[in-house]
């Protein structure tokens, strides 16, 4: 039973279990309308990441949930990614975590306790990094391993960042380099080396605590995490929440460098294909861009870089509170722009 390997047990890993975009939003529905509730700040509407509820004049909740199946074979790493991935939402949002609860199913009868219990302690020291205690939570008998967080954060209401609030002339500033998801499925192929094994626990388990920091920033006008629908499909949420274009330089994206020669050679999941076939209509990709690069802007990411939509004129700010946070790839990849809700990428 020790012998096991986490990824065995589940049919996908990471922010790759998502369900695609396009079918989510038929799953929904008319469930995503605006719910009138005068205190409810953010809801379902605009496919934000989390919901945040006016408790005064002075703060409001964030609340989120985010778990998934492994993405690695190592417990403690699992544990770490899935906590940070979570927690990420609330940063997404400008507010500051203060408790989590656990979400918790496993195939009992498969993972021996102390298995268990490793994801359980790789997923309480990150909230211990955040400086945050897991409160409680709730845990199952499941068919394959699943573990996460219920995360709540506080915001002022006036700080609070949507990913609807984009505005005409912005830049855009991506977080973290892409291709999480790249070296997951390589992973899975035993394809990938030490030092891209590295990388990606590096990349996934790097907490997006700046966001707390951007929230203080009025020229911060949008703000997302980039997860499962991969960088496009987050930027194309910020298109259609502020009725804005968004027109994006490959060359300008940074990407994980043990991901790239891998990238190169059609390696990813098989999320990439179903987030292009939910909004890949959407695109105007440039003759110039190979397969491989349009696939990469798809690649579902976990625990992924924020996404910033900021006035030019703050860009640099930005872009200093990225480095001295220690997020070295942070790079401006593009602008939004007056026009109809596309995004074209060069």
């Amino acid at each position: 039973m020790s012998e096991l390997k986490l990824t065995q047990l589940s049919h996908g890993g990471g922010c790759g279990c998502k369900i695609a975009p396009g079918l989510l939003q038929e799953i929904l529905g008319k469930a995503k309308d605006k719910i009138p509730y005068a205190n409810l700040l953010v809801g379902t509407e605009t496919s934000d990441d989390a919901a945040a509820y006016r408790l005064n004049d002075q703060q409001a909740v964030i609340a989120t949930t985010d778990f998934f199946m492994p993405i690695v074979d190592d417990p403690f790493d699992f544990g770490r990614i899935a906590a940070t991935n979570a927690l990420s939402d609330v940063y997404a949002m400008g507010g500051t975590p203060i408790m989590a609860l656990a979400i918790v199913g496993m195939p009992i009868n498969k993972l021996p306790v102390e298995t268990i219990r490793g994801i359980l302690e790789g997923g309480e020291s990150v909230c211990k990094s955040a400086g945050i205690p897991v409160a409680g939570g709730h845990s199952i008998d499941s068919v394959e391993p699943i573990y996460g967080l219920v995360a709540m954060g506080v915001v002022h209401p006036d700080k609070l960042k949507k990913n609807s609030g984009a505005q005409a002339g912005d830049v855009l500033i991506l977080g973290k380099g892409l291709g999480v998801g790249v070296l997951a499925a390589a992973l899975k192929k035993n394809l990938l080396t030490d030092a891209g094994y590295a990388q990606m626990i590096a990349a996934t388990t790097q907490l997006n605590k700046v966001g707390s920091e951007l929230a203080n920033l009025d020229g911060v006008h949008a703000l997302t995490d980039v997860t499962g629908f991969g960088l496009l499909g987050h930027l194309w949420e910020m298109c259609r929440g502020s009725n804005l274009t968004a027109e994006v330089k490959f060359d300008q994206v940074p990407v994980l460098s043990e991901a790239l020669p891998l990238a190169q050679q059609g390696i990813g999941p098989g999320a990439i294909e179903r987030n292009l076939t939910s909004y890949g209509h959407e695109v105007d990709f440039a003759p110039s861009l190979e397969t491989w690069q349009q696939r990469l802007l798809a690649d579902a990411q976990t625990s992924g870089g924020l996404l910033v939509s900021v006035a030019q004129d703050a860009a640099d700010e930005v872009l200093g509170l990225f480095k001295h946070a220690g997020f070295e790839q942070a790079s401006v990849i593009g602008k939004v722009k007056q026009g109809a809700t596309r995004i074209s990428v060069g």
